[in-house]
């Protein structure tokens, strides 16, 4: 009997591991996203490499959670937080305002551009998630934070100098 049981847990954990193969290659970033507004959130921004080389941002916020229905909106763009000119590289998907998490999975940027692994590290840009998606909490960024070759964790985030992206996409 006992042999039996074995058999059956072993062929049912190697079913398991032949039917959900690992679509990630091992490299992964962190970065920190910090509190920007008078909202209390924080959070980080992950970048795993899957293995068809595409790129699987994710977002995790801490901080309130609300209702299912609510969204925060987020960006990739180009450039320090800083600059009021920094263009929208590309669109995020929102976070959720119950799980507080969002995942996207990265494409062609919006000018046509694909990043690996490798153009991830050294790309000189920065995430921000909003308030709305319009109306004056647009204006509202919860969080922000440099990416690749902005990320600096030597140097203190300053939310006084974050500057608001455009709507026009």
């Amino acid at each position: 009997m006992k042999k039996i049981f074995f058999f059956f847990l072993l062929v049912s954990v190697w079913s398991c591991s032949e039917s959900d193969p690992d679509i990630y290659t091992g490299q992964k970033l962190e970065y920190q996203l910090y509190k920007a507004s008078e909202f209390d959130y924080t959070g980080t921004l992950t970048v795993r490499e899957l293995t068809d080389g595409n790129l699987e941002l994710t977002i995790q916020l801490q901080g309130e959670r609300s209702t299912s229905s609510t969204t925060f909106p987020a960006h990739l763009h180009y450039g320090n937080y800083s600059d009021p000119e920094a263009p929208m590289a590309a669109m995020l998907n929102s976070v959720s305002g119950s799980d507080l998490h969002s995942k996207t999975v990265l494409g062609a940027l919006m000018n046509g551009d694909k990043l690996s692994y490798e153009d991830f590290q050294s790309f000189d840009g920065h995430v921000k998630v909003h308030l709305a998606n319009e109306g004056p909490d647009y204006r509202v960024i919860l969080v922000a934070g440099g990416i690749g070759s902005n990320q600096n964790e030597t140097l203190e985030f300053d939310a006084s100098e974050i500057a608001i992206c455009s709507p026009n996409f």
